[in-house]
């Protein structure tokens, strides 16, 4: 670490101001406090909320996250090569398939590094886009503001291919996150500022704006011409008892959905870690779990003949689609959730009820996670007014009532 403190001393002139490259002042402090702790803090008196910073915060995050990628790397090669293998067929089409071949690798549903390698190719491109277009806007806008680049995307730009599927276009996946990073975090002040999460705004933009490319059967299996409709599809075409997948299946990950929220084990491996490091609320996370339980149970009692969600048994809706993921690393969100504790209970409740009314009520659109949590994101602050204000008015009549 010695060296490259020493390397970045000696860069840093050449990026502050009368330097040969102070354009790239902003992107070049970025580089350097991603790397090493900043220089310049805060003195005197100051608030301080929690011992976490920003950058020890981010970090966190995308290490819980590595369970989740890694096993969805796998799991996109994984169905792909099973479907390939019950075609009959072990040779992968395209680019991808012609840079495996040059290893020796066919499509073998039991090899677990040729799974991996296979998926590998589809997630690591569109990272790339989602980073090199997410990066280059939150530059340009730091640079206009005047305004150090800050850790917030490294984040994003991980949980963006993870809700994902693998054959989405990557000029969709280019034009997403900008409209996400843009309309759904620079124009109220960039990282910390935003109440909504970036990632999700940017997947509800191409949820409406090319339906084609995030939705229906063809774009959950990584093999052209074949469909591979996700559970939750299966459940509204076919009723719960039309699955192919088993709740274990599903809990495991084992089955076709986006990039890396297919694993419930692997979301519960990282938001575990989140809670104990207290990155994550845990008041968050189990009264969203509480309240898609309750509803989902009361609404199961009620049942309905002509829409079969409803008898769905309510602990399937903890494994299927991306409720697992959603809770664990999108709900939980400090920035865009709620921030007091007794709020964080009702923000947390509030996501689990819209999300079970969605799935269930509008089988149409059978996920309702990613609607759930940004309706949640929008009533978080009027969440925490409600509860200051009733802290206020308690405190008001104890002090009336000692006076």
């Amino acid at each position: 670490m010695r060296i490259v403190k020493k390397f970045l001393d000696t860069a840093k002139p050449h990026f502050e101001q009368g330097g040969r490259l102070s354009i790239l002042f902003y992107f070049w402090e970025a580089f350097d406090t991603f790397l090493m702790t900043p220089e310049s803090v805060a003195r005197g008196r100051v608030h301080v909320r929690d011992g976490l910073d920003l950058k020890r915060m981010m970090t966190f995050v995308m290490v819980a996250l590595v369970p989740c990628i890694i096993f969805g790397m796998y799991n996109v090669g994984y169905q792909a090569n099973y479907v390939l293998a019950g075609m009959g067929e072990n040779v992968i089409n395209g680019w991808r398939g012609y840079l495996l071949s040059l290893a020796g690798v066919t499509a073998d549903p039991n090899n677990i590094l040729f799974c991996f390698l296979h998926g590998f190719m589809y997630w690591v491109p569109v990272y790339i886009v989602t980073m090199a277009v997410g990066v280059g806007i939150e530059v340009i806008f730091s640079t206009v503001r005047k305004e150090e680049v800050n850790e917030g995307f490294f984040v994003t730009g991980m949980l963006f291919p993870c809700i994902l599927p693998p054959t989405i276009p990557l000029w969709q996946v280019a034009v997403a996150i900008a409209f996400g990073v843009v309309v759904g975090k620079e124009v109220f002040g960039g990282t910390g500022m935003n109440f909504l999460n970036p990632a999700l705004v940017a997947r509800a933009f191409l949820f409406f704006a090319y339906p084609g490319g995030i939705s229906g059967d063809m774009v959950w299996m990584a093999v052209d011409g074949h469909s591979g409709a996700t559970a939750l599809s299966q459940i509204v075409s076919g009723g719960p008892e039309s699955m192919v997948y088993g709740f274990w299946d599903s809990f495991w990950g084992f089955v076709p959905g986006s990039m890396g929220e297919t694993s419930a084990f692997c979301c519960l491996i990282g938001v575990v870690f989140l809670m104990v490091i207290g990155v994550a609320s845990w008041r968050i996370v189990i009264s969203c779990v509480a309240s898609t339980l309750v509803f989902g149970t009361l609404l199961y009692f009620i049942g309905s003949d002509t829409n079969s969600m409803f008898n769905l048994l309510p602990h399937w809706h903890l494994v299927l689609g991306g409720f697992a993921f959603g809770c664990a690393f999108m709900a939980t969100d400090p920035v865009t959730a709620a921030n007091t504790l007794k709020g964080q209970y009702v923000y947390g409740a509030l996501i689990g009820a819209m999300v079970i009314l969605v799935r269930v009520l509008n089988p149409a659109y059978p996920e309702g996670m990613m609607l759930a949590i940004l309706f949640a994101n929008v009533f978080a602050p009027l969440i925490d007014y409600f509860v200051i204000q009733a802290n206020i008015k308690r405190r008001q009549r104890r002090c009336q009532m000692t006076a």
